[in-house]
This record gives structure tokens, sequence and C-alpha cells, in this order.
């Protein structure tokens, strides 16, 4: 499994970016994307990305 970011609710702070430990987001264009093959939830604690994102329901588990 892995995280996902809505590219429509994103306003591409970039706060994801710096709070991720595997490095797996990126800036693709003008939004951030999650590179699934690298993302590890965070080893099942509460995810980071979702923790800093200042939008509800922008990044989500797929």
């Amino acid at each position: 499994m892995a995280m996902q970011i809505d590219a429509s609710t994103c306003t591409a702070c970039g706060a994801c970016e710096f709070e991720c430990p595997t490095a797996s987001i990126s800036m693709k264009g003008d939004i951030y994307i999650i590179k699934a093959s690298s993302c590890t939830e965070c080893d099942g604690d509460p995810a980071k990305c979702v923790a800093v994102c200042p939008v509800d329901d922008c990044i989500t588990q797929v």
C-alpha cells in the first residue's frame, strides 16, 4: 500500500515533501506526487505527510 495525493485539492505548499522519511514525495509539474514503490506509509506510525498537510483528505491511502 502507499499514500496518494489528490491533485485537485493539493495546494502545492510543499510541507509533505520535507516530512517524508523515505523521500517518496516530489514535485512533478505543478503538483506533488508520492512514489508508491518507495512509500512505506511511515512503517505503521501515523503518516507524516498527512499530519503536516493543511488540507483535509488531500493525502489518502490507496
